[in-house]
């Protein structure tokens, strides 16, 4: 039995997400930067997981890293799992919910504020809460 409280079939998935939010959030990929809807989003409010409505982001902790994926420099304390991924011939920290275990992106320690992080975010693994 998984660890997280959202359990959920692979049917009911893809029922409920589209292709492109089951092919990032529950197969791990990854979408084309500068592409995604909240990249360039800086309104007031709290992100969320797509799969589950967890909040995992204040809109007070995203920044433009240039990247071409939103980023945050601080997660909501409890929501994000962070995973050793040794996939791609490279290293890195894979961030997932706590609450359903889908794939948010990576988290990286050359973020430009004092936290020193940059999450980087799929937009399709977010979703947005106005304040």
């Amino acid at each position: 039995m998984s660890k997280y409280p959202v359990q959920k079939s692979e049917a009911e998935w893809k029922s409920q997400l589209s292709e492109e939010e089951y092919r990032v959030l529950r197969q791990k990929g990854t979408e084309r930067p500068f592409t995604g809807e909240y990249n360039m989003h800086f309104e007031e409010g709290i992100y969320t997981c797509k799969a589950c409505n967890t909040p995992l982001f204040k809109s007070s902790t995203k920044f433009d890293s240039g990247c071409g994926w939103p980023s945050f420099d601080k997660s909501i304390d409890g929501n994000v799992e962070y995973i050793k991924d040794t996939s791609h011939g490279m290293i890195r920290t894979e961030i997932l919910c706590t609450n359903c275990g889908s794939h948010l992106g990576h988290i990286f320690n050359d973020g430009p504020t004092q936290t020193g992080q940059r999450y980087c975010v799929n937009s399709v693994s977010i979703g947005f809460d106005k304040k």
